[in-house]
């Protein structure tokens, strides 16, 4: 009996049904260890799996979003951010006609180099280290090196591309990459707010009515606002965009945010504690090598800078693990007879 090839007919359903902008599983520029393809899974739907099935993944569950250690089941982690992403940014792939498969991939990914204690550790281990540090640079040294004992995810240049280039100061190549990396502001914007405001850090009247005017006065209303504003700004044009009105309000609450929720002493009360723990460990693991788990210290044999692995080791740390790691290094235990 001859085998059904799904993955032909999921490619031929996207030149079919998907946007001209669209990135096309068919035309990925590929990996660069060659791999027989799947008979049922796009390639970039192969790739959305390798991500979600890694440790890297399942260790987001136990990292900081923004508030550290926060009391209470409610308040987003690394992982529940970015599942909101991920939300977000399909929501906004399906309307515009785009790779939706492509979006997930990097949306599940974009985030999986960062550190334990959200961008306080990312700022750490930056100061720290020689080499410096940046959680999207890492993210893609998870997927390419660290994941699988060394062997790396092998994941397609277009997911490497939206995962290397969701922040800021970068661009992503591809449409489903822009998407992403406007889903990620999206949502650490309304689920910050969300939960400073559970928080007690932040009243919704906080918010200046020059912004709440044009979002709206609701993490609902504003998601809305900002996802359908996306979609009609750039339904069948070669990019993303946002209405003028809608993206000034958006920067205005982001920068609102960073003056009164991202720097605020009850918010990060904690941080310099941190940081202060998480270079201790970065010093006493640069000097005893021996102490590194064996899949650490055998990228070291291999000509890795030690510098480097040892950020791997602390970057992959859950905030519960390196706290008890300091502990064990650092804290006096009671004598018993």
């Amino acid at each position: 009996m001859e085998e059904i090839n799904i993955r032909k007919q999921l490619e031929i359903w996207e030149q079919g049904r998907l946007s001209e902008y669209a990135s096309l599983s068919s035309m990925s520029k590929g990996r660069k260890k060659e791999e027989e393809p799947c008979s049922m899974r796009t390639a970039y739907q192969r790739d959305r799996d390798r991500i979600l099935h890694s440790k890297s993944f399942r260790r987001l569950k136990h990292k900081t979003q923004v508030f550290l250690a926060p009391e209470g089941d409610h308040y987003r982690t690394r992982l529940t951010h970015t599942l909101e992403v991920s939300q977000i940014a399909r929501s906004i792939a399906r309307s515009l006609r785009l790779n939706e498969d492509l979006t997930e991939a990097i949306a599940l990914g974009h985030d999986l180099g960062h550190t334990p204690f959200g961008h306080a550790g990312e700022r750490a281990l930056n100061d720290v280290c020689q080499y410096g540090f940046k959680h999207n640079e890492q993210s893609v040294r998870v997927v390419e090196l660290l994941e699988k004992d060394g062997k790396g995810l092998n994941l397609t240049w277009e997911v490497i591309d939206g995962i290397l280039n969701h922040g800021t100061n970068y661009m992503p190549s591809t449409l489903e990459g822009k998407v992403v990396r406007i889903s990620d502001k999206i949502a650490y914007i309304n689920h910050d707010i969300d939960d400073a405001i559970r928080g007690r850090i932040l009243d919704e009247n906080d918010i200046p009515k020059e912004f709440t005017d044009v979002l709206g006065t609701s993490v609902k209303q504003r998601l809305d606002t900002m996802i359908r504003d996306i979609v009609e700004s750039s339904f069948d044009k070669p990019d993303i965009l946002m209405s003028e009105q809608v993206q000034n309000a958006m920067t205005g609450i982001r920068r609102f945010m960073f003056g009164h929720v991202y720097k605020d002493n009850i918010a990060k009360q904690e941080e310099a504690k941190a940081r202060i723990m998480l270079q201790e460990l970065y010093k006493f693991y640069l000097e005893k090598i021996d102490y590194l788990p064996e899949e650490y210290s055998r990228l070291i044999k291999t000509g890795e800078p030690p510098e480097k692995v040892v950020c791997d080791y602390i970057a992959g740390m859950s905030d519960g693990y390196s706290v008890k790691c300091f502990e064990e290094l650092f804290v006096p235990k009671a004598w018993k007879i």
